[in-house]
C-alpha cells in the first residue's frame, strides 16, 4: 500500500490590507512546493473573512502587469473540522458539511492582522492543526511594533526613539499626544502600530504634517507609532529555526537602498508595483566583523520573541558601526524574489528548499504549550 502524502494547507489572502500581498506570497509558494512529496490544498480567506477552497493554478494569485489578485471566488467554502480529535478540512458547499480530507500541516501564508498577529495561531492550535511559523505569543509581539521595541530593549538592543499613541488617549487629548512627540528629531514616521507591507506609513519633515500622518496610519490602526528618523543603512537578515537541539541559524545579510524616484522611503508601492523603486543587494557590502555581529543579533532577536520557524530581523546600520533594530517579521515577505529568500539563497539554502524545512519543523513541532 502506498503510503499517503503530507497534505499541506497553504493559507493566504485575508481580512488585512495586506491581503494581495499574501496572494503573491502563495503564487510563489504553489509555484515552487515539491509535488512529488506534498499534496497541496489551497485555501484562500476573503476581505470578508470566508474561506474557499481555491485553485492550484499559481498564476491565478500572481502579481501580473502591476495588477494586485484579490481573492472573491466563495464557491467552494470550508472550515476546519471542529472535532479535537481530527484534522480534518471541511466542505461546506451546498448547506452540507463533508470531510475532504486530513491536513498534516498548515502554511499560514498570510500578512497583517487576522493572520501573522497570532489569531490563525491561536485558532490553529485550538484545533491541533500543525502550522509553519511563530506561535500565539511571538507573533502578537511581531506584529505589534510598540510591545517589540518593550521587548528588545528588554533583551538589551539599541532602539531608536519613539512615541506611542493609543486610541484612548488620542480621541482623549491629541494634543498632548502631539506634545509628547515634540522630542524627537524630525524627519518622523508615523506607523499604525501593527500593520506591515509599509501599509499607512507617512514620512513626516515638519510638526505641521503630523496631525494628519497620524490620521493616515489609524485608518489602518487606531493604535500609532511615531518613530524618528534614523540615518544609516538598511539591512536585513533572515532566520531560521534549528531542528531539536540544533541552535537557531542567520542567513548572510541584505540591504535596500530606495532609488531616487520619487519615493522617500521603502513604501509599498516601491516594495510590490514599481519594480525600479528599490535595490536589494545581497549579501550586503559589509566588513567580515559587521556581518557577523548582524547575524548573531539576528538570532539573538529570533529568541528574544520566542520565535519558531523564520524570521526576517530589519536593522539600521549607522555611519558610526553601531546596529540599531527596527523590527521583526515572524512571517516576512516569502516570494521567489523577496529578501527573505534571496538571502537564504545566497546563504546556500534554495526557495524549494527553504518550504521543505519550514514544513519539516512545523511537522515535529508539538501543538499546545512547549
Amino acid at each position: 500500500m502506498t503510503e499517503r502524502k503530507p497534505r499541506v494547507l497553504l493559507l493566504f489572502g485575508g481580512r488585512s490590507s495586506e491581503h494581495s500581498v499574501s496572494c503573491v506570497t502563495a503564487a510563489g509558494v504553489m509555484h515552487a512546493i515539491d509535488r512529488e512529496r506534498f499534496d497541496v490544498v489551497p485555501v484562500g480567506i476573503t476581505r470578508q473573512g470566508e474561506w474557499t477552497l481555491l485553485t492550484e493554478d499559481p498564476q491565478d494569485w500572481a502579481l501580473n502587469t502591476g495588477s494586485l489578485p484579490e481573492i472573491s471566488d466563495v464557491d467552494n467554502p470550508v472550515q476546519l473540522s471542529t472535532d479535537p480529535n481530527k484534522t480534518s478540512l471541511m466542505s461546506l458547499s451546498k448547506s452540507v458539511v463533508s470531510e475532504l480530507g486530513e491536513i498534516d500541516v498548515v502554511f499560514p501564508l498570510l500578512h497583517g492582522p487576522f493572520g501573522e498577529d497570532g489569531s490563525i495561531q491561536g485558532m490553529l492550535e485550538m484545533a491541533g492543526v500543525s502550522y509553519v511559523g511563530s506561535g500565539i505569543a511571538a507573533s502578537a509581539m511581531g506584529m505589534d511594533k510598540h510591545f517589540m521595541k518593550v521587548v528588545f530593549e528588554s533583551a538589551g538592543f539599541k532602539v531608536g526613539p519613539y512615541e506611542v499613541i493609543t486610541n484612548k488617549q488620542w480621541l482623549r487629548d491629541s494634543d498632548s499626544a502631539l506634545q509628547r512627540c515634540e522630542r524627537l528629531e524630525y524627519p518622523l514616521f508615523v506607523k499604525p502600530a501593527r500593520a506591515g507591507s509599509s501599509v499607512g506609513i507617512t514620512k513626516v519633515d515638519v510638526p505641521s504634517e503630523l496631525r494628519d500622518a497620524i490620521e493616515v496610519a489609524r485608518r489602518e490602526d487606531p493604535k500609532v507609532i511615531v518613530e524618528q528618523g534614523i540615518i544609516g543603512r538598511e539591512i536585513e537578515c533572515g532566520v531560521l529555526e534549528g531542528r531539536g537541539s540544533t541552535p537557531s541559524r542567520a542567513s548572510l545579510p541584505g540591504e535596500i537602498s530606495v532609488a531616487d524616484n520619487g519615493h522617500t522611503f521603502y513604501d509599498f508601492e516601491a516594495k510590490y508595483v514599481d519594480g525600479a523603486a528599490a535595490k536589494l543587494s545581497c549579501p550586503a557590502q559589509l566588513s567580515d566583523e559587521a556581518t557577523m555581529q548582524i547575524r548573531e543579533l539576528a538570532v539573538k532577536a529570533f529568541d528574544a520573541i520566542d520565535a519558531e520557524g523564520l524570521s526576517r530581523v530589519d536593522f539600521f546600520y549607522t555611519p558610526e558601526g553601531e546596529w540599531i533594530i527596527n523590527e521583526i517579521n515572524t512571517m516576512p515577505g516569502f516570494t521567489p524574489s523577496s529578501m527573505y529568500p534571496q538571502m537564504w539563497a545566497k546563504t546556500g539554502i534554495d526557495y524549494r528548499e527553504l518550504i521543505d524545512e519550514l514544513i519539516a519543523l512545523a511537522s515535529e513541532r508539538r501543538i499546545g504549550l512547549r
